[in-house]
């Protein structure tokens, strides 16, 4: 599981199979004191790697900047170019949460898991005026239920 922020829009593919992947990196935070006591920042950074329609809701809705959770499991692969072999470590996501779009004060995150997604719906007290609808119409295929 790691929870940050995007540091390059998803970038979208299509495999042979007609699957789709997309990829993006996510910048991970940390602060913490050393042992003379000073306050001390880290960021790490790590490959992501999302398919299906959970890819497609990914590059739909999250760009740099855009915070996430991501919950899933570690893989390297490995592959050869120009003679010399190359590694590379990324989560492949098996969920992702979206975190809250800025501008949007309050605002709850979004889910998206294999082929479901779902926005919560303002609270009761926001009297309907928090809510923020899509630009683009909505597709009744696309409702989890």
């Amino acid at each position: 599981m790691v929870y940050g922020n995007l540091t390059r829009d998803p970038e979208l593919k299509s495999l042979p199979s007609g699957v789709q992947v997309a990829t993006f990196s996510l910048a991970t935070n940390r602060v913490y004191k050393d042992k003379d006591g000073n306050k001390q920042e880290q960021s790490d950074f790590h490959n992501i790697v999302v398919f299906g329609r959970q890819a497609e809701l990914v590059a739909q809705y999250l760009s740099k900047g855009s915070a996430a959770f991501i919950e899933g499991r570690m893989q390297t692969r490995s592959w050869e170019q120009d003679g010399q072999k190359k590694y590379r470590t990324e989560v492949v996501a098996d969920r992702v949460q979206f975190g809250p779009r800025s501008g949007g004060a309050g605002a709850a995150p979004m889910t998206a898991k294999g082929d479901e997604a779902s926005e919560p719906s303002a609270p009761a007290h926001a009297g309907g005026s928090g809510i923020e609808y899509p630009d683009e119409d909505i597709d009744p295929d696309d409702i989890p239920f």
